[in-house]
């Protein structure tokens, strides 16, 4: 038996036998990348202590690893479908090793951000990659539980990366938190080598790399703005990023429309179940990450929990992702994709909604309830969306249809963590403003409390650590006047440390509803446009008509593109049969990724090329 395992999976006559040891290194892979984001929270108040970073610092701290991650994906998910999907992800998993060994070697903020940029490239390698390889090595029939299992390491992922930091950082120090990912990583390459069978596209089409730069340059350019307006105000930086993305993105869609061999034919977008899927996605993850933001911050500020324990309590969510992801299998073939899919983001409304109550006397077990629904959402909503968007592509593509679902996901938690951390800061301010209003606290310190809750509460121990020096100095003080004195002074500090706590609890939990409520709004309001633009369950033609109208090829794109990989014109919505099977299933496409299913009776040719019959043949084992 060799150690190395070789043989491509396009030349297997029958499912790789040791297909589901692959899925676990995959979603190994995929549990790296999203915990790198989810811990780094935890670790961030002892990163900022120890190497003195400014709040601008610490943002790009933890945006440095977004940008590129996100501008990347679309460009290296195509490289890996051309080369090797594998290959990507083995050279993601080296790159974001080496990434996080940089950044735990690192004493500065430029050499923490310049690390955490390298993992980011690296994550945009591992990403797509994951996908990719998923589709192509399961057969259809089986890929829609492969894609619960690699959701529900998702949601595993953004709980259990607070967990494992606040673990490390009991004993360790923020450093750890960078080398935890270097075993992981260590084992995920052993594993891609040993268990996950080589992969890339039958056909081997010069990369349209000009469209691939233009998508680096707009989706860069767009996550930067969603960054630095926010965070840092709309000045020359994010306004000139806000146009060189409009721009970009125009360039890009003209150019791929006229491109024979494009990154992404972007005219899949007019598929309904493409485009409300990716709706979905961005929509759904823009609340969850806001929401996430604002959670482990109540949790450990205003409840007062520490990184460890605030891990723990966010398991809850966890153990919700994995029971709704497992619902998906068992309701989308009976229900539809657009209901499965419609209840999810219902959940995900209701969760916020509930969070709406939090006020002072708000405790852990308040939270309880919203975090279960919130798991529960993500799984449904987010196994049949990943679904049905690998499914519209052709098996030449998956790495691209990768990247697709991710930076959906990856654009929607920008817009949520900066729309909803905006929201929340502005209302924290005001109503931290207004519950002071008349004390007699130092202007100064109000206004350091305004910034952020962990300033607020840095400001009240500040007041009463001077209250209890005060306290001291009276206590060893033999003049009785001045003893006197010096305790009216510690008695008015201590006063008004409690006030500023009391003041800081209050106002960010006021700020916690109020977030939350925007949250919901927002949700809401894509929870109808995803159900309008989900096609129905029964009605096959309704894509169908959408196509003809448009001229492309579900599933493929449009034209000579839309035989790419596999020689034939295939697809998600083909035909009618293909259809009602995507729909009443998983929301896989009838081509879903993987070449031809010619068992369906999608009518297609299998002989229009030399390399289709291998592929067709595959794809319908």
């Amino acid at each position: 038996m060799r150690l190395v395992m070789n043989e491509p999976v396009e030349r297997m006559d029958r499912p790789y036998a040791r297909r589901w040891w692959a899925l676990l290194v995959l979603c190994l892979s995929l549990l790296i990348i999203v915990m790198a984001n989810t811990a780094l929270t935890v670790a961030a108040p002892d990163m900022t202590q120890d190497l003195g970073l400014s709040s601008a610092d610490l943002q790009w701290v933890i945006d440095g690893y977004t940008v590129p991650y996100a501008a990347l994906m679309l460009l290296l998910g195509a490289i890996g479908d051309k080369y090797s999907r594998r290959g990507a992800l083995v050279l993601g998993l080296v790159v974001f090793g080496g990434g996080a060994v940089a950044g735990s070697l690192v004493d500065s903020s430029t050499g923490v951000i310049a690390a955490r940029a390298v993992m980011g490239v690296g994550a945009a390698l591992i990403m797509p990659a994951t996908l990719s390889l998923l589709a192509a090595t399961f057969p259809r029939a089986e890929r829609a539980k492969a894609i619960v299992l690699w959701t529900a390491t998702a949601g595993l992922a953004i709980a259990a990366g607070p967990l494992v930091a606040g673990a490390l950082l009991e004993h360790h120090g923020w450093s750890s938190t960078f080398l935890i990912n270097v075993p992981i990583a260590v084992l995920a390459i052993v594993g891609a080598l040993v268990l996950v069978p080589p992969s890339r596209a039958a056909h081997r089409h010069r990369i349209d790399y000009v469209g691939g730069l233009l998508s680096v340059v707009w989706i860069g350019s767009l996550v930067y703005m969603i960054i630095e307006g926010p965070h840092f105000g709309w000045g020359v930086k994010a306004v000139s990023a806000a146009v060189v993305a409009g721009a970009g993105l125009l360039l890009f869609v003209l150019w791929e429309l006229r491109h024979p061999r494009p990154v992404i034919d972007v005219r899949r977008f007019t598929q309904r179940r493409f485009a409300g899927s990716n709706l979905a996605v961005a929509l759904f993850f823009l609340a969850v990450f806001g929401a996430f933001y604002y959670l482990t911050q109540h949790l450990q500020f205003v409840l007062g929990y520490d990184a460890l324990d605030t891990g723990v309590r966010m398991l809850p969510l966890a153990g919700a992702v994995f029971v709704g992801s497992a619902l998906t299998g068992y309701l989308t073939p009976r229900v539809g994709m657009r209901v499965t899919v419609t209840a999810g983001m219902v959940g995900g409304t209701a969760a916020l909604a509930l969070l709406t109550r939090v006020d002072a006397a708000s405790s852990y077990g308040d939270f309880v309830l919203p975090l279960v629904i919130l798991g529960l959402a993500i799984g449904l909503a987010l196994s049949p969306c990943t679904d049905a968007i690998m499914g519209a592509f052709p098996e030449a593509e998956l790495g691209v249809g990768g990247a697709v679902n991710d930076t959906s996901l990856e654009l929607g938690g920008s817009l949520g963590i900066a729309i909803l951390g905006s929201v929340l800061a502005g209302s924290y301010s005001s109503h931290l403003t207004d519950a002071t209003a008349g004390s007699k606290l130092p202007a100064d310190a109000l206004s350091t409390a305004q910034d952020s809750v962990g300033a607020g509460y840095a400001v009240a121990q500040g007041i009463g650590d001077k209250a209890r020096q005060l306290g001291e100095q009276a206590a060893h003080t033999t003049d009785a006047g001045q003893a006197a004195q010096l305790k009216a002074q510690a008695g008015q500090l201590a006063d008004g440390a409690r006030q500023m706590t009391d003041a800081v609890g209050s106002s960010f939990s006021d700020a916690v509803a109020h977030t939350s409520l925007v949250g919901a709004l927002i949700l809401g309001v894509g929870t109808v446009l995803v159900a309008v633009l989900l096609p129905r369950k029964g009605h096959p033609e309704t894509d169908a008509k959408t196509d003809a109208e448009t001229g492309s090829e579900p599933g493929t794109g449009s034209g000579e593109h839309g035989n790419a990989g596999t020689g034939t014109e295939t697809g998600a919505d083909s035909a009618a049969p293909a259809e009602a099977e995507a729909e009443d299933g998983a929301g896989a496409g009838a081509g879903a990724g993987a070449g031809v299913d010619v068992e369906d009776g999608a009518g297609v040719d299998v002989a229009e090329s030399p390399d289709a019959t291998a592929s067709a043949g595959r794809a319908g084992r």
